[in-house]
């Protein structure tokens, strides 16, 4: 997938950032999440955030939800390096093992299992909503 934010951003102004952050709040994870480019879901406010690394990807995807306004009967997928990562994760374990080398976690989102791909590890698909 091809990165807004990487290409509005230089790959030094991107890795300075992330360090500041991280150094500056070390419990968090930056993360950069934007749309899925053929989704028909709708697009996010901001796609710059700071996350507690304790929390959960589920709690992560109502974060998600809401800031796109989707209805609860519509479905959402979440997507680290074209797969779904399991709900139960935490952002700071997908952080320590998916970070990029900017520093940033790279989330991208989706109405549609875009990629037809498994979860990361064994368990559900990470979806919230109907999948109808």
């Amino acid at each position: 997938m091809k990165w807004m934010f990487k290409e509005d951003h230089s790959f030094d102004h991107r890795r300075a950032e992330s360090s500041k952050i991280r150094n500056k709040y070390p419990d968090r994870v930056p993360v950069i999440v934007e749309k899925v480019p053929a989704s028909q879901i709708g697009e996010i406010d901001k796609r710059k955030y700071l996350v507690p690394a304790d929390i959960t990807v589920a709690q992560f995807m109502w974060i998600i939800r809401k800031r796109v306004q989707l209805p609860s009967e519509k479905a959402i997928f979440l997507f680290i390096e074209k797969t779904v990562p399991q709900s139960s994760a935490s952002m700071g374990q997908l952080y320590s093992e998916h970070q990029d080398e900017d520093g940033f976690l790279y989330v991208a989102y989706s109405g549609e299992n875009t990629f037809g791909l498994s979860p990361m590890h064994h368990g559900s698909p990470l979806t919230m909503g109907s999948t109808e």
